[in-house]
């Protein structure tokens, strides 16, 4: 059976999509923040023939992201999903999305898979590693770090300073840097924090600085930070020469992440 969940549910939700707090990384921080029922929220679950909740379905505006314990009803979360005239997204681990595909009724425009990684344990090689040239950024540091972060290319970065500022000074997203030649030359940022888990993204290097490990360390640094705050640490990665120095670091995959667009 598949119903909408309210707040009543809320500790049963959580005892189910908590037990892997990477994984439903975004699930539980649109939860915490905004609960069960908003205009731009929701969330359904699944639940066996012994009562138990197997599978959530969070809405967030026009994008949806399934998870499970175990096998799931894919049609009837299609059906929600084609249902709704805001459905514009469908992102989640492919386990997953790749059962509701088939049952989706709109056109599909995009289609994109990234590596999914997690970490819980930095590896015990990087201890050697000097870190005292990473500074940890303040709201100040918004237009530098935004000056660095939109130079990449393949970011394709539409970071303002505004939002930036906004989110070093509530603590929504937090950055490290390395400053040479009187610049901001290297950097790893966290997005979507909450209670157990983050995302670490936008780790970057100015071309003429890369290869001298600065950005390893300003990652080492950001991951050390949330490691001891007890949250697992995710990200997503694209190419394999990255996802090397990620894993060297200590993260693992754990599958792939799945991001469709429909017309």
């Amino acid at each position: 059976m598949i119903r909408r969940l309210n707040e009543n549910d809320q500790e049963v939700c959580f005892k189910l999509i908590k037990t892997m707090p990477a994984e439903n990384l975004f699930i539980i921080g649109d939860i915490e923040a905004y609960g069960f029922d908003q205009e731009f929220q929701k969330v359904w679950g699944e639940f066996n023939e012994s009562g138990e909740l197997v599978a959530v379905l969070l809405k967030f505006e026009e994008n949806y992201i399934p998870f499970a314990a175990e096998s799931f009803n894919a049609m009837g979360f299609a059906e929600i999903m084609s249902n709704d005239p805001d459905f514009k997204m469908m992102s989640g681990l492919k386990e997953f999305t790749e059962q509701i595909e088939p049952f989706l009724k709109q056109e599909l425009k995009r289609k994109r898979q990234s590596y999914y990684a997690k970490c819980t344990k930095l590896d015990g090689n990087i201890n050697n590693i000097d870190l005292k040239s990473v500074q940890k950024a303040l709201s100040k540091d918004a237009e530098a770090l935004v000056e660095l972060i939109n130079s990449i290319p393949e970011f394709e970065s539409t970071l303002t300073v505004e939002r930036k500022y906004r989110e070093l000074k509530d603590g929504t997203s937090r950055s490290f840097f390395i400053l040479a030649d009187g610049k901001m030359v290297s950097t790893a940022s966290t997005a979507a924090e909450n209670s157990m888990s983050a995302m670490v993204v936008a780790v970057a290097t100015l071309e003429n600085y890369k290869k001298k490990g600065n950005a390893t360390k300003c990652m080492l640094k950001l991951c050390n930070e949330l490691l001891l705050e007890g949250k697992d640490l995710c990200l997503f990665y694209d190419n394999p020469e990255a996802g090397a120095i990620y894993k060297k670091i200590g993260f693992k995959d754990i599958g792939f992440w799945m991001m469709y667009t429909y017309k």
